[in-house]
């Protein structure tokens, strides 16, 4: 089964997600665990941990459908020492929130070098701050993000999230997601037939399709190759309606969520009923 659905407002609290998702005809969503940009916000209360776990209830909501993405303030590879402190300190609170939630994923971008140290050494350093985090939860996989590999982002290629796999201690609570905008732009040939087939037997042989925990439905407004990040609505970018189509009718992404991070959020709900239309 497909899981489709959008990243959904937590405005008035966490536990609103799962009703704005079932409100767009979704039947998965990726949420923010706290505000996206800002270090430190209060803790969970319990009434909205357990309003979230009765309205993920009511929705039919299990964790398998749901991918929350941690703040855009967070590097955990970093090389400036106060800001990695600042980073995991971060990126371990919204483990910790993931769960107290009940969810069993987190999805967040592996880091920036700033031009400092090597890339391999920025990756070093996003795999040992995982490791930290990994040792002081229970049930949760950190799930990495492809990226563009805009500016100085690290995580650009399939080799990159292989070097971090590689140095994780417990390889069962680690997973990759796959955006289709940022894979494009990184270079990434998901748009022709022979290139989604190459792409995907790439990732396979390099990571291996048990990693994939999720993927990130995007139209791009940048071409092939451009390593800029910016994500457009679906067949309205770049990338064109066929590829989506080819996702959807594909098994080996069946029972991951698949969320649409598209601009325009009122086009969420014809947007899932178009992905939906083309698994046909």
């Amino acid at each position: 089964m497909k899981f489709l659905g959008a990243h959904v407002s937590t405005e008035g609290g966490v536990e609103n997600a799962p009703v704005n998702a079932h409100k767009i005809g979704a039947n998965a969503f990726a949420l923010f665990l706290k505000n996206q940009r800002q270090w430190v916000t209060k803790p969970l209360s319990q009434e909205s941990i357990s309003a979230f776990k009765k309205n993920c209830e009511t929705h039919g909501f299990t964790p398998q459908q749901i991918l929350p993405h941690d703040g855009y303030l967070i590097n955990i590879g970093s090389p400036d020492p106060e800001m990695l402190d600042k980073s995991r300190a971060a990126f371990l609170d919204e483990m910790q929130r993931a769960e107290q939630l009940g969810l069993d994923r987190l999805n967040f971008h592996p880091g920036s070098h700033l031009n400092k140290v090597s890339e391999e050494e920025c990756l070093i350093t996003i795999a040992e701050s995982i490791n930290q985090a990994l040792d002081r939860t229970r049930g949760v996989t950190a799930v990495l993000e492809i990226t563009a590999g805009q500016g100085t982002n690290v995580g650009y290629s399939f080799e990159h999230l292989k070097f971090i796999i590689d140095r994780i201690h417990d390889q069962s609570r680690i997973g990759v997601c796959i955006d289709t905008a940022h894979s494009y732009s990184a270079g990434y040939d998901l748009k022709t037939v022979p290139g989604f087939e190459a792409t995907f037997r790439k990732f396979d042989e390099i990571i291996g399709f048990k990693y994939l925990k999720g993927m990130h439905i995007n139209d791009s407004k940048k071409e092939f190759g451009s390593r800029v990040d910016r994500h457009e609505n679906l067949d309205k970018g770049t990338l064109g309606i066929s590829l989506f189509e080819r996702i959807m009718k594909d098994p080996r992404f069946d029972n991951i969520p698949l969320i649409l991070e598209t601009p325009d959020e009122e086009r969420w709900a014809e947007e899932i009923k178009l992905l939906r239309s083309l698994a046909s």
